[in-house]
């Protein structure tokens, strides 16, 4: 026989018949679950402490409201298992994640949440009254199925960065700009935390996948590693575009480095240019009282003839040696 047991916030345990779980848990053909959503720190004690006996130290995970990096404990009659989901509202500015602590046993699953929603627990309860399966394999089926939604809800923001990535690649080439570049740190850093995300709970599915626990059976272990290959997928498309964004950036600094080289050769031309020219106006410019060239009435021609001439030649052999 399988049950499954919702506990929201405000809803007290009483109401949904918390008195006979432990004869439930006694009968070894039984299945169990209970998903504690959004509980207060009164509701966690009276469930998790008060029926299920659990260890103070899960517990005290479970009513922490800061990070906490997924991991897995063994407890010998059941294990503890933190797992963090990707909030729905995640982009590609910020990432952010969801606490989530499965109590697996024998004969039953508990999950404890305390954000109002978690759509992986939502798509695995829809499944629950077309899908006899869960019934027939056990609480380590459920568990994988929880998990195995969790870790797929990060193929969609993974899907945008790599759009991402792409569109802001073709965007440096073009015209790289101080926006471009912002987000492509931006980019980077949502990249880096996913991957500070990843890779423990990488760690955690293989833990599973190996003969490890007695709650997890051979068969389980096989849909484990299922998981397992999709996080080590989606662990090699971050680092991909990882190494895509530091590409980038390269490709952004370089370019602008670049413009900034033609521009300082631009005006270097120009001041090269204008130096002789300077010269001799400054030399006829001074204020003697003897200049003979000054009584010659083809000075002023002459002068602007050898301005002219200085010019046209210097631009000849700035063009001959390729420097514009």
């Amino acid at each position: 026989m399988f049950r499954a047991v919702r506990l929201s916030a405000g809803n007290p345990p009483e109401s949904i018949l918390f008195s006979n779980i432990p004869d439930f848990l006694q009968d070894p053909s039984g299945f169990l679950w209970v998903s504690l959503e959004s509980p207060s720190n009164e509701e966690m004690e009276s469930v998790l402490s008060g029926v299920f006996n659990f260890h103070p130290l899960t517990i005290e995970d479970c009513q922490s409201t800061g990070y906490q990096t997924p991991k897995v404990d063994d407890y010998d009659s059941y294990i503890f298992i933190i797992a963090n989901a990707i909030h729905p509202e995640s982009g590609l500015k910020n990432l952010e994640t969801r606490e989530l602590n499965i109590y697996l046993g024998q004969n039953y699953l508990v999950t404890c949440y305390t954000d109002p929603a978690m759509p992986c627990i939502q798509t695995v309860w829809n499944r629950l009254p077309r899908d006899a399966r869960f019934a027939e394999r056990g609480t380590d089926a459920l568990c994988h199925a929880v998990l195995d939604a969790l870790v797929d809800e990060y193929m969609p923001l993974l899907d945008k960065m790599d759009e991402e990535i792409e569109w802001l690649e073709d965007l440096v080439l073009e015209n790289p700009e101080t926006s471009t570049l912002e987000r492509l740190l931006s980019l980077k850093h949502t990249v880096m935390s996913l991957r500070r995300v990843i890779n423990p709970l990488r760690e955690l599915v293989n833990r599973l996948c190996r003969n490890e626990f007695p709650q997890i059976d051979r068969q389980s272990q096989i849909y484990f590693r299922d998981v397992y290959d999709h996080l080590v997928r989606i662990q090699e498309m971050s680092e991909s575009i990882r190494d895509i964004v530091s590409g980038a950036v390269d490709i952004y600094l370089n370019s602008t480095s670049l413009r900034l080289n033609v521009v300082m050769k631009a005006l270097t031309v120009v001041s090269t240019i204008f130096l002789p020219l300077t010269f001799l106006a400054g030399v006829y410019g001074m204020n003697f009282k003897y200049f003979p060239e000054l009584n010659w009435w083809f000075s002023y021609p002459a002068l602007w003839f050898i301005f002219l001439l200085i010019v046209l030649g210097m631009l000849y052999f700035f063009k001959k040696r390729g420097w514009f």
